[in-house]
């Protein structure tokens, strides 16, 4: 199982707490991710819909490249890989 980094928004850091960075073991980035969610289960409600796929308004990145695309993802993770979640905000 790869290490890997997974970060997180401002503004959803501050609802968790403050975590900005944290360690995950997995495979794949949805592995990784569930693993994370075991750390910090108030993070998965603002990361997956109640169906277990990504929000609309949520973006999921493994080095750079977006996993909503799914061309260029890794299949298997490996050691200090990087996932970033990002969240698109709107208003006026």
């Amino acid at each position: 199982m790869a290490k890997v980094t997974i970060e997180l928004p401002s503004m959803l850091s501050s609802v968790l707490g403050g975590v900005r960075r944290l360690e995950a073991k997995g495979d794949t980035w949805r592995g990784a991710l569930e693993d994370a969610f075991k750390n910090l289960p108030a993070l998965k409600v603002h990361v997956l819909d109640e169906t277990g796929v990504l929000r609309r308004h949520v973006l999921c990145f493994v080095n750079d490249v977006n996993t909503r695309f799914g061309e260029g993802v890794p299949e298997r993770l490996a050691d200090g890989d990087r996932i970033t979640i990002m969240q698109a905000v709107s208003g006026g």
